[in-house]
């Protein structure tokens, strides 16, 4: 069964049989994606992650579809229906619609209009007018009237033989496959509002008269209009014109023009719509719903990348602050590697405003904790505490940075932080995750439910197990592409290494309390329950710094050490030599070290990794300063340049923070001097930007700004920031002629909360 999937699989995403094939047994013996892609290159032929995950899930999905192909071949058996010609076609279907349409003439039913007509006897009458041949219709449908069984005169058996025809046709596969093709490239989807709901449901009102093209509808509009069916605040139509359906249909079973044509007609109107039109409705509200997950999740997924590998500060003794106004502002002081070593609360801002006991607090606390970075929680109050914090002389060199707090207080009351700091209250806690955040903000985030990191499109409306496999693929594959320390990180974080999981990175930490930091990563071989496969999973993904040997601080995985040792011993110099010296390293002839399963794509990786040892692949940190005397959308003015950083990537968009409390919209079409087709194209989650201020729509707390060099046209040769200006060549799109409430609703995912 695997080797036919291979080469299905392989075909369909443009691969080598062999390749598939060698990934598909790596899976099988339980090797993780990012272990098969970082250590497995030569059994794989070199395929990412992303091809890996490709071939994972159509595996699983081909997977499925034989076990519905064998449960509908044993079913049609079992009735004793099924002919070699049958079967054939049944393990010739691809995909689980056409294996379906073939399963409906035989799929159990509930008593159906042509079940009953059948039970009266009419089906031989339904025939006689299927083949439509020069009969009197009445004449023939009067043999059949039998008032025993409830056929009182002939138009209620031809109203019967009609149900019978009309189910026949329903159940054609032939028939269905062409209604499926129509709806897939021609259906309208048709919104409306529920009379009485104008009111409560203004947050749609963009789609109380709406029509499109479905196949044109981007994700963020039918989750939107799914979201006000759902509050049954709009109805919804999906479906090709009427009459280009029925004529469809008519074309397969219409033969001739005569009596029993016409009963055949009525037949196919009432075939599509009582029966067939709701069936494919479904079917099709069900894919395109589907297809618009995948694209929401994908955006979801690449923001979240991003975040997730946003630039750490380091290891820096850091001050972080909660603002806040009437509750005051939490204050904690971490050491180095995160650990709370202080807290207090202090009231700098209004109404108290005790701005001279705050300013002492904060410069003992800078001096006792020898502070070098201040981060502050970028919610209430917190351009009032930036400025209070600037204002009372603090040093040059420390840093006060302004930190994205989403979904601290979800981490803040969570059983991990309570866990963590049982003894202490959710604001404490939430000043810690903003600090840590700072700190290395990979590690602070997998604590929380990517959902509540706040860098999604509808991420309750899409499917919940779709999206919550897509995410953790994504946090698994940024924290094995990082790299994990194993002597200081969390077990929320080990969790996520290759090959481990929440109970073994449980029972790591329990057996690193107990005896101490791991000197080698052999040492983890002695971890209760970590076994032999666990351990090839994550030793590479694991870091020891100050271990003996150099290479248990890198990327080079243990199975390879004995390759090192050669190359080192083959050099006369140590470990640590090959690794610090480039001369040494260029000696190295890597075919002299081929074996059959250490090639040279994994000794170029080796090599990569001695010259640069454990690197960092993330950006180096970089300072967001917003500009003084903005603090509030009133500060605004049109026109004015400000710095901000990227807080969500949509398809449409980009939202940036200008540190007034509320994102600003950089609408596709501003997003550079030419035409764009991809917003991840120019811009990332947490990258820092110049914008322009557009729009300022206060009432409504709308902010449109734009990151082109010349926003308002005032100029034809202004110095692009991006690419030439070629806006005159940008197609025109659906998305322009919306109002700038219902962009800014539909991208940051707003409706119905």
């Amino acid at each position: 069964m695997s080797i036919g999937f291979a080469e299905k699989i392989a075909g369909e995403i443009n691969l080598l049989t062999k390749q598939v094939n060698s990934t598909l047994e790596l899976l099988n013996e339980g090797a993780t994606v990012p272990f098969i892609s970082r250590y497995r290159k030569e059994k794989t032929g070199g395929l990412d992650e992303v091809q890996i995950g490709q071939i994972r899930d159509r595996f699983s999905q081909l997977v499925e579809l034989e076990k519905r192909r064998e449960y509908i071949l044993k079913s049609i058996d079992d009735q004793e229906k099924l002919t070699p010609e049958l079967e054939k076609k049944i393990k010739a279907a691809e995909t689980l619609n056409e294996l379906e349409d073939i399963y409906l003439p035989y799929k159990p039913k509930k008593k159906t209009r042509a079940s009953v007509a059948k039970e009266k006897g009419l089906e031989p009458l339904a025939q006689m007018i299927f083949e439509q041949g020069r009969i009197s219709v009445l004449d023939e449908a009067e043999k059949f009237i039998d008032e025993e069984k409830g056929v009182k005169d002939a138009e209620e058996a031809l109203g019967g033989a009609r149900d019978i025809i009309a189910e026949w046709v329903n159940e054609s596969a032939e028939i269905r496959a062409d209604i499926r093709k129509l709806f897939e490239d021609s259906a309208i989807i048709v919104s409306k509002v529920i009379k009485g709901k104008e009111t409560e449901g203004q947050k749609f009102k963009d789609y109380f008269e709406y029509e499109e093209k479905l196949k044109e509808v981007p994700s963020h509009r039918l989750l939107a209009m799914r979201r006000g069916e759902k509050e049954m605040v709009l109805s919804l139509d999906i479906s090709p014109g009427e009459e280009d359906a029925i004529s469809t249909i008519e074309k397969h079973v219409v033969k001739r023009q005569n009596e029993a044509a016409e009963q055949v007609q009525l037949a196919v109107k009432d075939c599509y719509k009582r029966l067939m039109k709701p069936s494919m409705e479904t079917e099709i509200r069900m894919a395109s719903k589907k297809n618009a997950d995948q694209e929401a999740i994908e955006v979801f997924k690449e923001n979240l990348k991003q975040l997730l590998l946003s630039a750490p500060l380091g290891e820096k003794n850091v001050l972080a602050i909660d603002p806040g106004f009437r509750t005051g502002c939490k204050v904690v002081c971490l050491n180095k590697q995160g650990k709370l070593l202080h807290n207090e609360a202090i009231f700098p801002n209004e109404p108290q405003k005790q701005t001279i006991q705050s300013a002492a607090s904060i410069k003992n606390l800078l001096e006792k904790y020898q502070v070098e970075a201040i981060a502050i929680g970028n919610g209430t109050a917190s351009r009032e505490t930036e400025s209070f914090v600037k204002s009372i002389g603090l040093p040059k060199e420390i840093a006060i940075v302004m930190v994205n707090e989403s979904g601290a207080s979800i981490y803040s009351a969570s059983d991990v932080a309570r866990e963590e700091f049982p003894d202490y209250d959710v604001t404490v806690r939430g000043a810690v995750s903003i600090g840590r955040r700072l700190i290395d903000p990979l590690a602070e985030l997998v604590k929380i439910d990517a959902k509540s990191i706040g860098v999604g499109q509808y991420q309750h409306d899409v499917d919940q197990t779709m999206l919550k496999n897509s995410l953790d693929d994504t946090v698994v594959s940024c924290v094995n592409a990082v790299g994990v320390e194993l002597n200081t990180s969390s077990k929320e974080l080990l969790s996520y290494v290759s090959g481990l999981g929440p109970q073994l990175a449980k029972n790591i930490v329990e057996f690193r309390n107990q005896n101490g930091p791991f000197q080698t990563r052999e040492d983890l071989r002695n971890v209760p329950r970590l076994g032999g496969k666990a351990f090839e999973q994550a030793a590479g993904f694991l870091r020891i710094r100050n271990s003996n040997n150099p290479l248990d601080g890198s990327a080079v995985h243990p199975e390879r050490y004995d390759v090192v040792n050669q190359m080192a011993k083959d050099c006369q110099a140590s470990v640590s030599d090959l690794m610090t010296k480039t001369e040494l390293r260029k000696q190295l002839k890597l075919e002299k070290y081929v074996t059959e399963d250490c090639g040279l794509p994994t000794l170029t990786d080796i090599m990569s990794e001695l010259a640069k040892p454990g690197l960092d692949p993330r950006d180096k940190f970089e300072m967001v300063s917003f500009k003084e005397g903005v603090n509030e959308i009133t500060d605004l003015k049109v026109g004015m340049q400000l710095e901000g950083v990227v807080t969500n990537a949509t398809n449409f968009g980009a939202f940036v923070d200008i540190g007034v409390h509320q994102d600003g919209l950089v609408h596709i079409s501003h997003l550079a001097d030419g035409f764009v087709s991809n917003v991840g194209d120019h811009v990332k989650v947490h990258q820092k930007v110049q914008v322009t201020v557009l729009e300022v729509d206060v009432p409504r707390k709308r902010i449109s700004l734009s990151m082109k060099s010349d926003p308002f046209n005032k100029t034809t040769g202004g110095k692009s920031m991006v690419k030439k200006d070629r806006s005159k060549e940008r197609p025109s799109r659906k998305e322009d002629n919306l109002s700038f409430e219902d962009k800014l609703a539909m991208l940051k995912g707003k409706f119905g909360k």
